[in-house]
């Protein structure tokens, strides 16, 4: 590889909420967007993944699962946008980590960079879930990037009504920490 060429990192995507017209999902959509050179995002829908249950595992993980865990291991890092339900990260998300999780010792998360970002319709821009969703993460022993930290609040005020970001503030934010988990996934990977 030439000096000054980045190698193109795969980025996978997911929000923590089913709606279509998720302030979530349209984070997402404005990272892809905002993505630096050198980095592609994909956007995975968390919908089709049933409720965590060990009965069915023991059976064999679900096809939406197997699809969803195969996407984990062949990206170089995570980004996830994950909105706020009564203080906590959102039912749909922890169920999808629950699952991505298993089995403990050969988990797909494990060492895995991941970047978290949130929008909300209240003032605090899911400040509270992301704290719970870093716990969770660190459980997982997945490699977070800490600063910026993008939190969107009243996010109605953020996007139009297409859904695309216009508010020039969070646009740098998101490209701020797109920028770093660039970095230290290339970081993470020089010191394997």
């Amino acid at each position: 590889m030439s000096p000054g060429i980045k190698p193109s990192l795969r980025i996978l995507g997911f929000a923590g909420s089913l709606r279509e017209k998720s302030y979530n999902r349209a984070l997402l959509r404005a990272a892809k967007e905002l993505a630096p050179e050198g980095m592609d995002i994909i956007i995975h829908d968390l919908s089709s993944i049933p409720l965590f249950n060990e009965d069915v595992e023991v059976k064999g993980d679900p096809e939406a699962v197997v699809v969803f865990k195969n996407a984990i291991n062949q990206a170089d890092a995570l980004l996830i946008a994950s909105p706020e339900y009564c203080f906590s990260l959102t039912g749909v998300l922890k169920n999808a980590l629950d699952w991505a999780s298993r089995p403990a010792d050969a988990s797909v998360l494990d060492g895995k960079p991941v970047a978290i970002m949130g929008a909300s319709t209240g003032n605090f821009g899911s400040v509270r879930g992301q704290m719970i969703l870093r716990q969770t993460l660190m459980y997982c022993n997945m490699f977070a990037v800490n600063d910026p930290q993008v939190l969107v609040g009243n996010a109605v005020k953020k996007f139009d009504a297409t859904g695309r970001l216009t508010d020039e503030k969070t646009r740098k934010f998101v490209q701020q920490l797109l920028e770093e988990l660039q970095k230290f996934t290339l970081r993470l990977q020089a010191e394997k």
